[in-house]
């Protein structure tokens, strides 16, 4: 029975990674992607589509176009205005689960992203074997039993012994059919990322949304990249600390900023746990752009020259637009480093920025 439904399974997979595809910037924006999330699978809402059709009501009364309103008057119903209770059903939501390998599979191919180049000693490749195809010779226990008797049946018509009275098929050693498969090389080098974001008191809800969302999609992509991966996370006011991930998106914002707190924390993890020999290493600080004052500024951007452009493949910085935020960081940044490869700035001013910001951190393959 299983096997039975497989190409109907199949082809809704095709029809949902399409629709998928379409509308990932949709998704991407509106987080619309990030509702539950297993070990393995995120579930995403697609709108059921359901044809018009007329319902008529149990009673025809007064014909048509009768009663009170002129011609052209719109029907609707006034503010507060409710029917009460129905017996109708009404609009769902259909969710299906997709893989993070396939969702990352997506955004690689719309945002054009090419594959990282890890570095480090560890790399070594492995191999991983997914089924994509159908053919003569294989072993029994990978025989696809529906492939099989069908050829079998295909070869009893031809030959004119089938009979439809008395359906018996019985399949040759020349009708057995296997799954194939297709080999995959994936890089066993490890990888840590490093979240650093500026919870001070002008972070706001919606500045640590877009934080939470890009992250998501950053995470999806470098975990296809990697075999291993720490992710670790850094919130900072005037001191910074690490923290888990529920802590991470859902600290309540307050305090002053500075910068310099949350980088030379994340210099000592580094130098604790993650040997650049070993380790692909990615810092990403979020923040509006205010710093303490200059003197801070300038520690900061030591630590970059000194020590992360050093030990990191890059560094990221993502610079959310605030209300109450100068966004005077990114100046210095760029007034200071115009032209080193290996720090990738990005100004996000809305959701709608956060695709074009996750293409200026991950399009250049390091």
């Amino acid at each position: 029975m299983v096997q039975r439904i497989d190409p109907d399974s199949n082809r809704f997979r095709q029809i949902v990674r399409g629709k998928i595809k379409q509308n990932l910037r949709k998704y991407i924006s509106h987080g619309e992607l990030i509702g539950k999330k297993g070990k393995d699978i995120v579930s995403i809402p697609l709108p059921q589509i359901e044809l018009p059709r007329f319902r008529y009501g149990s009673e025809q009364k007064g014909g048509v176009g009768q009663g009170e309103g002129e011609a052209g008057t719109p029907i609707s119903l006034e503010p507060g205005q409710g029917l009460g209770a129905g017996q109708h059903p009404g609009d769902h939501i259909l969710e299906v689960d997709v893989t993070l390998e396939d969702l990352a599979e997506i955004l690689g191919e719309e945002l054009e992203l090419p594959r990282i180049e890890p570095r480090g000693e560890r790399m070594a490749e492995t191999a991983k074997d997914r089924y994509t195809g159908i053919r003569r010779v294989g072993p029994e226990s990978l025989r696809h039993f529906k492939r099989t008797f069908r050829q079998a049946l295909k070869r009893q018509v031809i030959s004119g012994v089938y009979d439809p009275e008395h359906p018996v098929i019985v399949p040759l050693p020349e009708d057995a059919r296997y799954r194939s498969w297709k080999s995959r090389s994936l890089p066993e080098a490890s990888a840590v990322i490093i979240y650093m974001m500026d919870v001070s008191g002008s972070m706001g809800h919606e500045q640590k949304e877009i934080v939470r969302i890009e992250s998501f999609w950053i995470d999806t992509w470098l975990r296809s990249q990697y075999r291993q991966m720490d992710t670790r996370f850094i919130i900072h006011d005037a001191v910074a600390r690490e923290v888990d991930r529920e802590t991470f998106f859902h600290v309540r914002e307050s305090g002053g900023t500075r910068i310099s707190s949350a980088y030379q924390l994340s210099r000592e993890i580094i130098e604790s746990d993650y040997d650049p020999a070993q380790w692909n290493i990615y810092p990403f600080h979020f923040s509006d752009g205010d710093n303490w004052g200059g003197e801070d500024t300038a520690v900061c951007l030591r630590l970059l020259e000194e020590f992360f452009f050093e030990t990191c493949n890059v560094f990221c910085y993502g610079q959310v637009k605030s209300a109450y935020g100068s966004g005077q960081f990114i100046k210095d940044l760029k007034e200071r480093f115009p032209d080193r490869e290996r720090l990738l700035l990005s100004e996000i001013n809305c959701r709608d920025d956060i695709v074009r910001s996750i293409k200026s951190f991950l399009g250049k393959g390091r």
